[in-house]
């Protein structure tokens, strides 16, 4: 196996296809096409299921796609460290962020550190499920998962960034007084909620049911992105972290609660597998 073969392969998979890798990568599409069909014949196994003219991941292009991108990083953190004394910091970071606080703060510290370190490409991506934070570093998807805490693996190590708050959101036109609404107070409307388990939805119900109100369950949601627009349909308030809640403000009601749900949230990685951009993030979160 090729290091480029690996390489032409994860461009696929980002760049959802071959001409959309060819054209990233600078390089033919025959050539893509090629490196494939060779990667495919010397693993024994099928990575893509061609469609028409598409192409969908196999269960083993899946499975190949963290330990691929933990090829390249380490690949790429030999180069780095044997370039380091010689010139400026490059490479890749690659952060997996869960979506409600994929703001803020980190988007901060991600322009602080490009403004510092221009030669690094920085790597966004999405981390759907929280429960998976702590797989995503092990099988190498990301060096870095940002997510609420604590986070469930006890040999990872963990920068705090902050907290995030749980606010209410109501559809529009509901009658709130100003200010933090008590969970006494919640108004005779139902509301959307996600599954018990995991999350801070169980506090959530908990504080409710300690407040003495019994509020009809409207829409339970396993879907946590669909909250907000099942709230601005008009079939329920909800609790959602604050910067959710702030950006929905303009055509919905929205206020604190009391008593508070507050989660920290933080960043999680493992101090063993650092690349030298990895290391470099880590130590500004610590410097600021």
């Amino acid at each position: 196996m090729e290091l480029r073969q690996v390489e032409y392969f994860l461009a696929v998979v980002e760049y959802d296809g071959i001409g959309g890798a060819a054209a990233a990568l600078g390089v033919a599409q025959p050539t893509v096409s090629q490196a494939l069909r060779g990667l495919e014949r010397e693993l024994g196994v099928q990575l893509f299921h061609r469609i028409g003219r598409g192409m969908v991941l196999s269960a083993a292009g899946r499975a190949l796609v963290g330990p691929g991108r933990q090829i390249l990083r380490d690949v790429t953190a030999v180069r780095d460290r044997l370039a380091a004394s010689g010139g400026e910091l490059a490479g890749r970071l690659e952060i997996s962020a869960f979506p409600p606080i994929a703001v803020g703060r980190l988007v901060e510290l991600i322009a602080e550190f490009r403004a510092m370190y221009p030669g690094v490409t920085v790597r966004f991506s999405e981390l759907r499920d929280e429960g998976q934070a702590a797989a995503t570093i092990r099988d190498g998807h990301s060096e870095f998962v940002v997510t609420h805490l604590p986070l469930d693996d006890g040999d990872l190590a963990v920068e705090i960034l902050g907290e995030q708050e749980y606010w209410l959101v109501y559809p529009d036109g509901t009658d709130l007084p100003e200010g933090p609404v008590h969970l006494s107070d919640l108004p005779n409307i139902p509301m959307v909620f996600v599954p018990r388990g995991g999350s801070v939805a169980d506090e959530i119900e908990a504080g409710i049911r300690a407040a003495g109100v019994r509020p009809e369950i409207a829409v339970l949601s396993e879907h946590r992105e669909a909250r907000l627009p099942l709230v601005t349909a008009g079939l329920g308030g909800t609790l959602v972290e604050r910067s959710m809640a702030e950006s929905v403000a303009d055509r919905t009601v929205v206020r604190p609660v009391v008593p508070r749900f507050v989660r920290p949230f933080g960043v999680g990685y493992d101090p063993e597998r650092l690349s030298p951009a990895g290391q470099a993030f880590i130590e500004l979160i610590r410097a600021s």
